[in-house]
Protein backbone atom coordinates (compact mmCIF):
# COMPACT_ATOMS: atom_id res chain seq x y z
CA UNK A 1 0.00 0.00 0.00
CA UNK A 2 1.14 3.25 -1.24
CA UNK A 3 0.55 6.35 0.88
CA UNK A 4 -0.98 7.95 -2.02
CA UNK A 5 -3.35 5.11 -1.82
CA UNK A 6 -4.23 5.03 1.84
CA UNK A 7 -4.96 9.11 1.45
CA UNK A 8 -8.25 7.60 -0.47
CA UNK A 9 -8.62 4.42 1.46
CA UNK A 10 -12.13 4.43 3.16
CA UNK A 11 -13.88 6.46 0.50
CA UNK A 12 -15.40 3.98 -2.44
CA UNK A 13 -13.93 6.05 -5.38
CA UNK A 14 -13.46 5.55 -9.33
CA UNK A 15 -11.44 7.21 -11.97
CA UNK A 16 -12.08 7.84 -15.83
CA UNK A 17 -9.36 5.59 -17.47
CA UNK A 18 -8.22 5.75 -20.82
CA UNK A 19 -5.83 3.52 -22.31
CA UNK A 20 -2.57 5.47 -24.27
CA UNK A 21 -2.01 3.60 -27.12
CA UNK A 22 -4.34 3.60 -30.50
CA UNK A 23 -7.96 3.23 -28.56
CA UNK A 24 -10.01 4.34 -25.48
CA UNK A 25 -11.63 1.46 -22.94
CA UNK A 26 -14.78 2.25 -21.34
CA UNK A 27 -15.17 4.64 -18.65
CA UNK A 28 -15.00 3.28 -15.19
CA UNK A 29 -18.01 3.03 -13.03
CA UNK A 30 -17.95 5.98 -10.79
CA UNK A 31 -19.71 6.53 -7.64
CA UNK A 32 -23.43 6.58 -7.50
CA UNK A 33 -23.83 9.05 -5.12
CA UNK A 34 -27.46 8.87 -5.41
CA UNK A 35 -30.52 6.44 -4.90
CA UNK A 36 -29.63 3.05 -6.51
CA UNK A 37 -31.53 1.82 -9.29
CA UNK A 38 -34.28 -0.51 -7.97
CA UNK A 39 -34.40 1.07 -4.46
CA UNK A 40 -37.64 1.15 -2.13
CA UNK A 41 -37.76 4.38 -1.19
CA UNK A 42 -42.13 4.74 -0.61
CA UNK A 43 -43.03 1.62 1.72
CA UNK A 44 -41.71 2.30 5.09
CA UNK A 45 -42.42 -1.28 6.04
CA UNK A 46 -41.45 -3.04 3.17
CA UNK A 47 -37.83 -4.56 3.29
CA UNK A 48 -34.20 -2.54 2.54
CA UNK A 49 -35.97 0.54 3.00
CA UNK A 50 -34.35 3.92 2.22
CA UNK A 51 -35.53 7.15 3.53
CA UNK A 52 -34.89 9.77 1.97
CA UNK A 53 -36.08 12.52 4.15
CA UNK A 54 -34.14 15.73 5.04
CA UNK A 55 -31.56 15.40 1.92
CA UNK A 56 -31.10 17.65 -1.11
CA UNK A 57 -30.29 15.92 -3.74
CA UNK A 58 -29.10 18.89 -6.20
CA UNK A 59 -25.33 17.91 -4.82
CA UNK A 60 -23.58 14.77 -4.93
CA UNK A 61 -23.87 13.15 -2.80
CA UNK A 62 -26.74 14.43 -1.02
CA UNK A 63 -26.80 17.26 1.48
CA UNK A 64 -28.80 16.30 4.89
CA UNK A 65 -30.53 18.60 7.12
CA UNK A 66 -29.37 18.74 10.28
CA UNK A 67 -32.75 18.84 11.91
CA UNK A 68 -33.90 15.99 9.75
CA UNK A 69 -36.48 14.09 12.30
CA UNK A 70 -34.36 11.14 11.73
CA UNK A 71 -31.33 12.16 13.62
CA UNK A 72 -30.64 13.16 17.40
CA UNK A 73 -31.35 16.47 18.83
CA UNK A 74 -28.42 18.77 18.72
CA UNK A 75 -26.91 21.68 20.07
CA UNK A 76 -25.90 24.42 17.38
CA UNK A 77 -22.68 26.18 17.63
CA UNK A 78 -21.70 29.45 16.25
CA UNK A 79 -19.74 29.22 13.19
CA UNK A 80 -15.95 28.12 13.93
CA UNK A 81 -16.68 27.13 17.36
CA UNK A 82 -16.41 23.60 18.99
CA UNK A 83 -18.12 21.96 22.46
CA UNK A 84 -16.37 23.12 25.61
CA UNK A 85 -13.77 20.74 26.59
CA UNK A 86 -15.60 17.66 28.08
CA UNK A 87 -18.78 18.30 26.40
CA UNK A 88 -20.83 15.08 25.99
CA UNK A 89 -23.85 14.38 23.44
CA UNK A 90 -24.85 15.94 20.04
CA UNK A 91 -23.68 19.21 18.26
CA UNK A 92 -23.74 20.69 15.07
CA UNK A 93 -20.62 22.79 13.80
CA UNK A 94 -19.43 23.91 10.48
CA UNK A 95 -19.94 25.92 7.83
CA UNK A 96 -16.55 26.77 8.42
CA UNK A 97 -13.50 24.64 9.09
CA UNK A 98 -10.11 26.45 10.23
CA UNK A 99 -7.40 24.68 11.30
CA UNK A 100 -6.79 24.42 15.20
CA UNK A 101 -3.64 26.45 16.16
CA UNK A 102 -2.53 22.84 18.21
CA UNK A 103 -2.05 21.56 14.60
CA UNK A 104 1.17 23.96 14.03
CA UNK A 105 4.45 23.00 14.73
CA UNK A 106 6.07 25.64 17.44
CA UNK A 107 9.49 26.83 18.62
CA UNK A 108 10.38 25.48 22.01
CA UNK A 109 7.93 22.54 22.11
CA UNK A 110 9.70 19.21 22.43
CA UNK A 111 9.12 17.03 19.05
CA UNK A 112 8.71 13.33 19.59
CA UNK A 113 10.48 10.71 17.01
CA UNK A 114 9.17 8.61 14.63
CA UNK A 115 9.86 4.94 13.92
CA UNK A 116 9.17 2.80 11.06
CA UNK A 117 8.87 -0.63 9.69
CA UNK A 118 6.85 -2.93 7.69
CA UNK A 119 4.72 -6.04 8.05
CA UNK A 120 3.56 -8.63 5.42
CA UNK A 121 1.29 -11.31 5.30
CA UNK A 122 3.67 -14.07 5.30
CA UNK A 123 5.00 -13.08 8.97
CA UNK A 124 1.10 -13.04 9.87
CA UNK A 125 -1.35 -15.88 11.36
CA UNK A 126 -4.57 -13.88 11.54
CA UNK A 127 -3.92 -13.03 7.96
CA UNK A 128 -1.95 -15.30 6.42
CA UNK A 129 -2.91 -15.40 3.11
CA UNK A 130 -4.66 -12.10 2.78
CA UNK A 131 -7.17 -10.86 -0.25
CA UNK A 132 -6.44 -9.69 -3.45
CA UNK A 133 -9.97 -8.29 -5.54
CA UNK A 134 -9.00 -8.10 -9.37
CA UNK A 135 -9.92 -4.90 -10.40
CA UNK A 136 -9.56 -3.42 -13.66
CA UNK A 137 -6.48 -1.41 -14.46
CA UNK A 138 -7.10 2.04 -13.22
CA UNK A 139 -10.29 1.47 -12.16
CA UNK A 140 -10.42 1.70 -8.15
CA UNK A 141 -13.89 -1.09 -7.02
CA UNK A 142 -14.52 -1.48 -10.46
CA UNK A 143 -15.55 -5.49 -9.82
CA UNK A 144 -17.68 -4.27 -7.23
CA UNK A 145 -19.35 -1.36 -8.74
CA UNK A 146 -20.63 -3.59 -11.53
CA UNK A 147 -21.45 -6.66 -9.72
CA UNK A 148 -25.04 -7.69 -8.27
CA UNK A 149 -26.87 -9.03 -4.81
CA UNK A 150 -28.20 -12.31 -4.43
CA UNK A 151 -31.46 -12.48 -5.46
CA UNK A 152 -33.56 -12.37 -2.41
CA UNK A 153 -31.42 -10.76 -0.26
CA UNK A 154 -30.04 -7.59 -1.43
CA UNK A 155 -27.55 -6.90 1.77
CA UNK A 156 -25.36 -9.79 0.31
CA UNK A 157 -22.84 -8.32 -2.41
CA UNK A 158 -21.95 -11.71 -4.17
CA UNK A 159 -18.15 -10.84 -5.26
CA UNK A 160 -16.27 -13.51 -7.73
CA UNK A 161 -12.86 -11.48 -8.21
CA UNK A 162 -11.62 -11.93 -4.53
CA UNK A 163 -8.81 -14.39 -3.66
CA UNK A 164 -6.24 -15.25 -1.47
CA UNK A 165 -2.99 -12.85 -1.88
CA UNK A 166 0.11 -10.76 -0.12
CA UNK A 167 0.15 -7.90 1.33
CA UNK A 168 2.57 -5.96 2.54
CA UNK A 169 2.38 -2.76 5.83
CA UNK A 170 3.88 0.05 7.50
CA UNK A 171 3.69 0.63 10.54
CA UNK A 172 4.74 4.43 11.87
CA UNK A 173 5.26 4.60 15.82
CA UNK A 174 5.58 8.08 17.20
CA UNK A 175 7.18 8.05 20.55
CA UNK A 176 6.90 11.50 22.33
CA UNK A 177 10.07 13.36 23.87
CA UNK A 178 8.49 13.19 27.61
CA UNK A 179 8.39 8.83 27.37
CA UNK A 180 10.86 7.79 29.63
CA UNK A 181 12.99 4.68 28.63
CA UNK A 182 11.72 1.16 30.31
CA UNK A 183 8.45 3.19 31.56
CA UNK A 184 4.87 1.70 30.51
CA UNK A 185 3.43 4.21 28.03
CA UNK A 186 -0.33 4.75 27.05
CA UNK A 187 -0.69 4.56 23.55
CA UNK A 188 -3.56 5.23 20.56
CA UNK A 189 -3.50 2.39 17.85
CA UNK A 190 -4.17 4.57 14.77
CA UNK A 191 -5.83 2.59 11.19
CA UNK A 192 -5.32 3.65 7.66
CA UNK A 193 -1.67 4.56 8.81
CA UNK A 194 -0.38 6.30 6.80
CA UNK A 195 -3.69 8.64 5.56
CA UNK A 196 -2.75 12.14 4.72
CA UNK A 197 -5.61 12.60 6.93
CA UNK A 198 -3.34 12.00 9.84
CA UNK A 199 -0.28 14.87 8.53
CA UNK A 200 -0.75 16.92 11.68
CA UNK A 201 -1.43 13.83 14.30
CA UNK A 202 2.65 14.56 15.40
CA UNK A 203 2.46 18.17 15.75
CA UNK A 204 -0.70 17.96 17.41
CA UNK A 205 0.72 15.54 19.98
CA UNK A 206 3.75 17.19 20.80
CA UNK A 207 1.69 20.32 21.19
CA UNK A 208 -1.03 18.06 23.68
CA UNK A 209 1.89 16.53 25.71
CA UNK A 210 3.65 19.71 26.31
CA UNK A 211 0.36 21.53 27.20
CA UNK A 212 -0.30 18.69 29.59
CA UNK A 213 -3.75 18.11 28.21
CA UNK A 214 -3.18 14.94 26.82
CA UNK A 215 -0.73 12.07 28.56
CA UNK A 216 2.60 11.29 26.79
CA UNK A 217 1.63 8.89 24.72
CA UNK A 218 2.83 6.79 21.87
CA UNK A 219 0.91 6.63 18.63
CA UNK A 220 0.99 3.64 16.48
CA UNK A 221 -0.06 4.06 12.40
CA UNK A 222 -0.95 1.01 11.33
CA UNK A 223 -1.08 0.54 7.24
CA UNK A 224 -4.02 -1.22 5.92
CA UNK A 225 -3.96 -4.21 3.88
CA UNK A 226 -4.56 -2.97 0.69
CA UNK A 227 -7.80 -1.95 -1.85
CA UNK A 228 -10.95 -1.07 0.25
CA UNK A 229 -14.72 -2.52 1.10
CA UNK A 230 -15.76 -5.99 -0.09
CA UNK A 231 -13.51 -8.92 -1.31
CA UNK A 232 -10.18 -6.85 -0.59
CA UNK A 233 -7.58 -7.09 2.73
CA UNK A 234 -8.74 -3.48 4.20
CA UNK A 235 -12.51 -4.60 4.17
CA UNK A 236 -11.74 -7.59 5.66
CA UNK A 237 -10.01 -5.93 8.71
CA UNK A 238 -12.13 -2.78 9.00
CA UNK A 239 -15.57 -4.14 8.24
CA UNK A 240 -15.97 -7.06 10.15
CA UNK A 241 -17.82 -7.13 12.95
CA UNK A 242 -15.62 -9.53 15.12
CA UNK A 243 -12.87 -8.84 17.02
CA UNK A 244 -9.89 -10.69 14.79
CA UNK A 245 -8.49 -7.09 14.08
CA UNK A 246 -8.16 -6.71 17.90
CA UNK A 247 -6.48 -9.86 18.23
CA UNK A 248 -4.05 -8.96 15.00
CA UNK A 249 -3.40 -5.89 16.74
CA UNK A 250 -2.88 -7.09 19.98
CA UNK A 251 -0.98 -10.53 19.18
CA UNK A 252 0.97 -9.24 16.12
CA UNK A 253 1.65 -5.81 15.85
CA UNK A 254 1.86 -4.46 19.86
CA UNK A 255 4.84 -6.49 20.39
CA UNK A 256 6.67 -5.81 17.57
CA UNK A 257 5.93 -1.82 18.27
CA UNK A 258 7.56 -2.69 21.42
CA UNK A 259 10.70 -4.11 19.81
CA UNK A 260 11.43 -2.32 17.07
CA UNK A 261 10.49 1.04 19.13
CA UNK A 262 12.11 0.22 22.01
CA UNK A 263 9.30 1.04 24.25
CA UNK A 264 6.94 -0.48 26.71
CA UNK A 265 2.90 -0.12 26.39
CA UNK A 266 0.46 -0.28 28.87
CA UNK A 267 -2.30 -3.03 29.73
CA UNK A 268 -4.51 -1.26 31.12
CA UNK A 269 -7.58 -0.59 29.42
CA UNK A 270 -7.61 2.70 30.29
CA UNK A 271 -4.83 3.60 29.01
CA UNK A 272 -5.65 2.45 25.50
CA UNK A 273 -7.15 4.30 22.53
CA UNK A 274 -7.91 3.35 19.14
CA UNK A 275 -8.25 5.77 16.33
CA UNK A 276 -9.75 5.17 12.79
CA UNK A 277 -11.08 6.86 9.56
CA UNK A 278 -14.29 5.97 7.43
CA UNK A 279 -14.18 1.91 7.69
CA UNK A 280 -11.09 1.91 9.98
CA UNK A 281 -12.76 4.30 11.93
CA UNK A 282 -15.62 1.35 12.58
CA UNK A 283 -13.03 -0.73 13.37
CA UNK A 284 -11.96 1.31 16.07
CA UNK A 285 -15.11 1.04 17.58
CA UNK A 286 -15.05 -2.63 17.19
CA UNK A 287 -11.73 -3.20 18.67
CA UNK A 288 -13.25 -1.59 22.10
CA UNK A 289 -16.75 -3.45 21.73
CA UNK A 290 -15.29 -6.88 21.54
CA UNK A 291 -12.58 -6.45 23.73
CA UNK A 292 -13.72 -3.84 26.54
CA UNK A 293 -11.08 -5.37 28.75
CA UNK A 294 -8.30 -4.00 26.04
CA UNK A 295 -9.35 -0.78 24.77
CA UNK A 296 -11.80 2.00 26.76
CA UNK A 297 -11.46 5.29 24.33
CA UNK A 298 -12.66 5.74 20.68
CA UNK A 299 -11.87 8.36 18.27
CA UNK A 300 -13.31 8.09 14.30
CA UNK A 301 -13.99 10.42 11.79
CA UNK A 302 -17.07 9.16 9.13
CA UNK A 303 -17.03 5.86 10.74
CA UNK A 304 -18.53 3.51 8.34
CA UNK A 305 -21.55 2.11 10.69
CA UNK A 306 -22.93 0.60 7.36
CA UNK A 307 -23.23 -2.68 5.64
CA UNK A 308 -20.21 -3.39 4.39
CA UNK A 309 -19.09 -6.21 6.11
CA UNK A 310 -17.63 -9.36 3.91
CA UNK A 311 -17.94 -12.11 2.82
CA UNK A 312 -21.79 -11.90 4.03
CA UNK A 313 -22.76 -12.94 7.61
CA UNK A 314 -25.68 -14.96 8.19
CA UNK A 315 -25.60 -14.23 11.83
CA UNK A 316 -25.13 -10.36 11.27
CA UNK A 317 -26.46 -9.46 7.34
CA UNK A 318 -26.26 -5.73 8.24
CA UNK A 319 -23.14 -5.88 9.32
CA UNK A 320 -21.75 -2.89 11.01
CA UNK A 321 -25.67 -0.99 10.78
CA UNK A 322 -26.31 -3.87 13.26
CA UNK A 323 -24.28 -2.20 16.09
CA UNK A 324 -27.10 0.56 15.94
CA UNK A 325 -30.58 -0.99 14.49
CA UNK A 326 -31.95 -3.36 13.17
CA UNK A 327 -31.19 -5.32 9.22
CA UNK A 328 -33.46 -3.96 7.28
CA UNK A 329 -34.78 -7.06 5.11
CA UNK A 330 -37.61 -9.56 5.12
CA UNK A 331 -38.66 -9.63 9.01
CA UNK A 332 -37.00 -12.88 10.09
CA UNK A 333 -34.86 -13.28 13.07
CA UNK A 334 -31.08 -13.03 12.71
CA UNK A 335 -29.15 -16.22 13.47
CA UNK A 336 -26.80 -17.71 15.84
CA UNK A 337 -24.39 -20.41 16.00
CA UNK A 338 -24.93 -22.84 18.84
CA UNK A 339 -23.17 -26.21 18.84
CA UNK A 340 -22.33 -25.13 15.13
CA UNK A 341 -25.80 -25.13 13.98
CA UNK A 342 -27.30 -21.74 13.12
CA UNK A 343 -30.64 -21.13 14.76
CA UNK A 344 -32.63 -18.40 15.08
CA UNK A 345 -31.89 -15.34 17.63
CA UNK A 346 -33.89 -14.33 20.53
CA UNK A 347 -35.09 -11.59 20.29
CA UNK A 348 -34.48 -11.43 16.18
CA UNK A 349 -32.75 -8.41 15.00
CA UNK A 350 -32.14 -6.76 17.74
CA UNK A 351 -29.32 -4.14 17.72
CA UNK A 352 -26.07 -5.14 19.11
CA UNK A 353 -25.85 -1.69 21.58
CA UNK A 354 -29.35 -1.91 22.07
CA UNK A 355 -28.71 -5.30 23.34
CA UNK A 356 -26.31 -5.75 25.09
CA UNK A 357 -24.73 -4.32 29.01
CA UNK A 358 -23.85 -0.81 28.54
CA UNK A 359 -19.36 -1.00 27.92
CA UNK A 360 -16.88 1.11 29.29
CA UNK A 361 -15.93 2.45 26.01
CA UNK A 362 -15.41 6.30 25.97
CA UNK A 363 -16.13 7.40 22.38
CA UNK A 364 -15.70 10.69 19.86
CA UNK A 365 -16.64 11.01 16.44
CA UNK A 366 -18.01 13.10 13.33
CA UNK A 367 -20.18 13.36 10.05
CA UNK A 368 -20.54 14.99 7.70
CA UNK A 369 -23.64 16.94 6.28
CA UNK A 370 -22.05 15.40 2.37
CA UNK A 371 -21.18 12.18 3.84
CA UNK A 372 -21.32 8.86 1.75
CA UNK A 373 -24.28 8.29 0.48
CA UNK A 374 -24.88 4.33 -1.27
CA UNK A 375 -21.66 5.19 -3.39
CA UNK A 376 -22.65 1.39 -5.01
CA UNK A 377 -24.75 1.42 -7.06
CA UNK A 378 -25.24 -2.10 -6.86
CA UNK A 379 -26.19 -2.64 -3.23
CA UNK A 380 -29.77 -0.82 -2.33
CA UNK A 381 -29.82 -2.06 0.84
CA UNK A 382 -31.24 0.55 2.75
CA UNK A 383 -28.04 0.29 4.70
CA UNK A 384 -25.47 2.57 3.40
CA UNK A 385 -26.35 6.14 4.11
CA UNK A 386 -23.17 7.06 6.28
CA UNK A 387 -24.94 10.30 8.04
CA UNK A 388 -27.59 8.31 9.25
CA UNK A 389 -25.90 5.68 10.40
CA UNK A 390 -23.69 7.97 12.67
CA UNK A 391 -26.84 9.75 13.83
CA UNK A 392 -28.28 6.55 14.98
CA UNK A 393 -25.16 5.41 16.93
CA UNK A 394 -25.68 8.79 18.58
CA UNK A 395 -28.97 7.88 19.31
CA UNK A 396 -28.43 4.36 20.80
CA UNK A 397 -25.47 5.55 22.90
CA UNK A 398 -27.62 8.46 24.62
CA UNK A 399 -30.58 5.44 25.71
CA UNK A 400 -27.47 3.65 26.88
CA UNK A 401 -25.80 5.94 29.02
CA UNK A 402 -22.20 5.81 26.93
CA UNK A 403 -19.91 8.49 27.22
CA UNK A 404 -19.40 10.19 23.71
CA UNK A 405 -19.35 13.20 21.96
CA UNK A 406 -20.99 13.33 18.52
CA UNK A 407 -20.50 16.55 15.74
CA UNK A 408 -22.71 16.66 12.79
CA UNK A 409 -20.70 18.68 10.09
CA UNK A 410 -21.90 21.45 8.06
CA UNK A 411 -20.19 21.79 4.94
CA UNK A 412 -17.99 18.39 4.88
CA UNK A 413 -17.88 15.44 3.14
CA UNK A 414 -16.38 11.91 3.61
CA UNK A 415 -13.28 12.11 6.24
CA UNK A 416 -13.28 15.72 6.07
CA UNK A 417 -10.01 16.75 5.77
CA UNK A 418 -10.46 20.46 7.01
CA UNK A 419 -12.78 19.47 9.70
CA UNK A 420 -9.83 17.37 10.89
CA UNK A 421 -8.07 19.75 11.35
CA UNK A 422 -10.22 21.79 12.85
CA UNK A 423 -11.43 19.28 15.78
CA UNK A 424 -8.28 17.05 15.98
CA UNK A 425 -7.07 18.56 19.20
CA UNK A 426 -10.34 18.75 21.08
CA UNK A 427 -11.63 15.10 20.06
CA UNK A 428 -8.27 14.37 21.52
CA UNK A 429 -8.40 15.92 24.54
CA UNK A 430 -11.91 14.91 24.96
CA UNK A 431 -11.33 11.33 24.66
CA UNK A 432 -8.51 11.11 27.17
CA UNK A 433 -10.20 12.86 29.62
CA UNK A 434 -9.85 11.46 33.07
CA UNK A 435 -6.38 9.99 32.60
CA UNK A 436 -3.86 10.56 34.84
CA UNK A 437 -1.25 13.21 33.48
CA UNK A 438 1.88 13.22 35.23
Amino acid sequence: MTKSFSVLAGTLISVVSFTSIAFSQPACVTQNMAVPPGANTTDKAGPFFIDTTGLDFKTAPPTRDPSNPNYPRATELPDGTLPPPGAEGNFIIGPTHNPAPETIAKEGVPRGTTKSFTLSSKESTIYNPGLIRDDAAGCTNSSIMTTVTAPDDKSHMIVTTSHPGVWSRTIDVYVPAQYVRGSEAPFIVVGDGGSNAYKDLAVTLDNLIAQRRVPPMIAIQIGNGGQDAQGSQRGREYDAVSGAYAQFVEREVLPLVEKNADVKLTRNPDGRATMGLSSSGVAAFTMAWFYPDLYHRVLAFSPTMVNQQWPHDPSLRGGAWEYHSAWTGPATPNLISKAGVLTPAEPPGLPLIVAAPTKPIRFWFFGGDQDLFYPNPTIPDGMHDWTLSNALMAKVLAEKGYHYQFLFVRNAKHVDRPTIAQTLPSALEWVWKGYPIP
